[in-house]
């Protein structure tokens, strides 16, 4: 309970949870992510817009957010993909979020994190020695 209240990297906090009561629920990504839509412009930051935002599922992580979902949220699309879903060409990939810092991160071959052994440095290197 504690951490709802004061922490916003472990998910939506108490006060987040309260702008809800004046928005309009718009959808949900395949990763959980919550996306919302004020009711009117009254507190939006540029008149004739309705403010969106989204309430992360887990880890509060902007590169959670899909390229359809980031599109509306940046006004981009006027239609969240619920409506309108964004055309997926045969050649994209699913989109991953930033795994950096995760234990799913990328270690390459020899990486200390890996438990690997560097390879041995090329014949074109020189150790420098004082004379």
């Amino acid at each position: 309970m504690l951490k709802n209240i004061f922490t916003w990297w472990n998910g939506a906090t108490i006060g987040i949870r309260n702008t809800v009561r004046g928005s309009v629920f718009i959808g949900k990504d395949e990763l959980g992510n919550s996306y919302y839509e004020a009711r009117d412009d009254k507190k939006s930051y540029d008149k004739g817009r309705k403010r969106r935002w989204v309430i992360y599922n887990g880890y509060a992580e902007a590169s959670k957010v899909p390229a359809d979902w980031h599109g509306w949220l940046h006004y981009t699309f006027d239609e969240p993909p619920t409506k309108e879903p964004l055309k997926r060409q045969a050649w994209e990939k699913d989109h991953v979020p930033n795994l950096t810092g995760t234990v799913h991160a990328w270690k390459p071959q020899g990486s200390i994190a890996r438990g690997g052994e560097r390879q041995k440095a090329s014949g074109d290197y020189e150790a420098w020695r004082p004379e």
